[in-house]
């Protein structure tokens, strides 16, 4: 009876180092929302397949690609175990693209009977004049050709929803009107959810840009939404910028309530003045964990003091009531940066965690501005304007022209500027070293990228960035893989096997996804999925023989040798056969099984 009961137990509890270590009890990981966290750290650190020894050409590549109807602008997210009705089970990768469209593909696979597209919505009718909104007619071409979903969404997992923020171009009554639309899907189906979708509006006292009779309100044609749609604490935030810097626009910041839809707070960056626009380079406000927002804004006017106006700014906002703002951080040369087009809010804040904070600056906050500069902020004092000198935990001017959201990751800062490359900053005690502590071989030119990490907790660290620099004239993007604590090594890149793993055209400000073995690109009119080109590892059978050998027949890679483990403690393991098999599939054994009153077991693959 002891041994059966080991039986059972190792059949729930056997696992596989597939290329280096796999369990198949691990959990599957989601990314939910852009950059993976409401702090905006980018990291993965439950990644248990993607290692420094298999992320390579010879192992690692393009799987299979999907094709979509637009370019994708947004970050792809991944939501596990979801019921698609009358398909089963899937894990699931969600696109949305500049076309109005929102995909749900298996994450996995693209073949085989319930694989491949599983819903598909899209919110133009032409029939009805409902159309994606034309670059021409916002006056600015910076996305091209057409202008739709720009954002990345964010899903509730709780509730089953995806938050999709959408613009079209709609002709009825021989008038043209540009609207904004908030929608709630359902993850398994694409249906509305809510009374969804409710179109966007919002207006705020004010003297500034467009104003009529002493108010401020939102212009659809002007306004953009290139900043992620976030979620935190049951309310869904929507950041807006221009396109271009043309129209009478602001930075507007908009909550809705998520299980209703309905307006429930309203910010305007500059109410008296033009500008201040929220664009983060696709990254959405961040929060800490009492629920304060964080985010920054663009060339605008300023004069927070009086006139309650913060263009390129930091700005702290409490949500507990309405948004108010109840600290900022305005560089000393604001003036000098609106004036020459050097937004502050190129990019996006992390949150950090307090484990790199002092005594002095126990909780931080990091970005860095177009011009380069990487601004280190404390989060219960952000320093507010002074024009004799910047009040600031660090301020240092590193990195090429800014566009991007760094990783943070064991005490370390990633950045990858324009014209620069990958780089490493060390940071502890409220301190980034001024010097990088790693660089990457690869210069990235426009708009550089915002990196992603995974990692197996603190094991197999690996940065991964999308070189987009040749979207201007259709060439592809490049997916390049970094060995996190030496950036020097390239582990791979898509253009070393030649065109089999190219990703497509490229599309700038992209950001890779990185989970449960995948890497999701999205491109202009592709989504590819990256992964394992070796075959899987798979228990075919385990059992006792008539002589009492413990037995485990596997299918797998040929090549290299497995590994057949024992313990009685789950702790300490030894080896007891290798095999290193010519075929498949093939039998690992212990024929001293009858010699132990109980262990169990464990199959290590070591392959090339």
């Amino acid at each position: 009876m002891k041994k059966r009961l080991s039986f059972v137990l190792l059949l729930l509890l056997v696992w596989f180092k597939i290329w280096e270590t796999r369990a198949v009890s691990s959990p599957l990981t989601a990314v939910l929302t852009y950059h993976n966290d409401i702090a905006h750290t980018g990291q993965n650190t439950n990644e248990t397949l993607l290692t420094l020894a298999n992320v390579n050409a010879n192992s690692f590549g393009k799987l299979f690609t999907y094709s979509v109807d637009g370019y994708v602008y947004a970050q792809p997210l991944v939501l596990t175990n979801v019921t698609i009705p009358g398909l089963g089970i899937h894990n699931v990768v969600y696109i949305v693209t500049e076309h109005d469209s929102v995909y749900a593909f298996d994450a996995d696979s693209n073949a085989g009977t319930n694989a491949g597209l599983l819903w598909q919505v899209n919110f133009l009718n032409p029939a009805a004049g409902i159309s994606s909104v034309n670059s021409t007619d916002v006056d600015c071409t910076d996305l091209v050709p057409e202008i739709g979903i720009t954002s990345t969404p964010v899903i509730d997992p709780s509730s089953g929803t995806i938050y999709v923020e959408a613009k079209t171009e709609e002709f009825t009554n021989n008038t043209t009107n540009f609207v904004h639309r908030l929608h709630a899907l359902d993850v398994t189906t694409g249906a509305e959810k809510f009374g969804g979708p409710v179109v966007i509006a919002a207006s705020v006292t004010g003297s500034g840009a467009g104003s009529v009779s002493g108010r401020v309100s939102f212009d659809s044609q002007w306004q953009m939404n290139r900043a992620a749609v976030t979620l935190n604490n049951g309310v869904i935030y929507l950041g807006f910028g221009s396109h271009c810097d043309t129209g009478p626009w602001h930075g507007w910041l908009l909550a809705y309530n998520a299980s209703t839809l309905q307006q429930i707070a309203t910010f305007n960056s500059t109410p008296n003045g033009l500008g201040g626009g929220i664009w983060h380079g696709g990254n959405g406000p961040s929060f800490d964990a009492a629920g304060n927002l964080y985010m920054m804004t663009g060339n605008g006017k300023f004069d927070g003091t009086t006139n309650k106006d913060y263009g390129d700014s930091v700005l702290k906002l409490s949500t507990s009531s309405g948004l108010t703002v109840t600290d900022f951080f305005t560089p000393a040369n604001q003036g000098f940066l609106y004036t020459n087009d050097l937004d502050l809010d190129s990019g996006g804040t992390v949150v950090l965690p307090d484990e790199v904070g002092s005594t002095a600056h126990p909780q931080l906050l990091v970005g860095a501005s177009k011009k380069g500069v990487i601004y280190l902020l404390d989060r219960n004092n952000l320093g507010k304007y002074n024009p004799a000198g910047d009040r600031m935990v660090e301020k240092m001017a590193v990195l090429g022209a800014n566009f991007s959201t760094p990783v943070y990751f064991n005490y370390t800062l990633y950045y990858l500027g324009v014209q620069d490359s990958l780089a490493s900053f060390a940071i502890s005690n409220a301190f980034i070293s001024n010097a990088s502590a790693d660089q990457g071989s690869t210069q990235f030119g426009f708009p550089g990228a915002t990196p992603s990490l995974s990692a197996n907790g603190l094991n197999n660290a690996i940065i991964w960035a999308i070189q987009s620099d040749a979207y201007y004239n259709g060439g592809s993007a490049v997916l390049r893989a970094y060995n996190a604590t030496n950036l020097s090594q390239e582990l791979y890149n898509s253009s070393q096997a030649g065109t089999r793993d190219l990703p497509g055209a490229a599309v700038k400000f992209t950001v890779p996804t990185i989970a449960n073995g995948k890497v999701y690109v999205g491109a202009q009119y592709t989504l590819s999925v990256y992964g394992s080109l070796l075959p899987p590892v798979v228990i075919l059978s385990a059992q006792f023989t008539s002589n009492g050998v413990f037995q485990l027949q596997l299918s797998g890679p040929i090549g290299g040798n497995y590994v057949l483990q024992a313990s009685t403690d789950l702790t300490n393991w030894s080896a007891v056969s290798t095999s290193t098999p010519a075929s498949s599939p093939f039998y690992l054994t212990d024929p001293n099984a009858t010699n132990s009153p109980g262990c169990f077991y464990r199959a290590v693959a070591e392959l090339p």
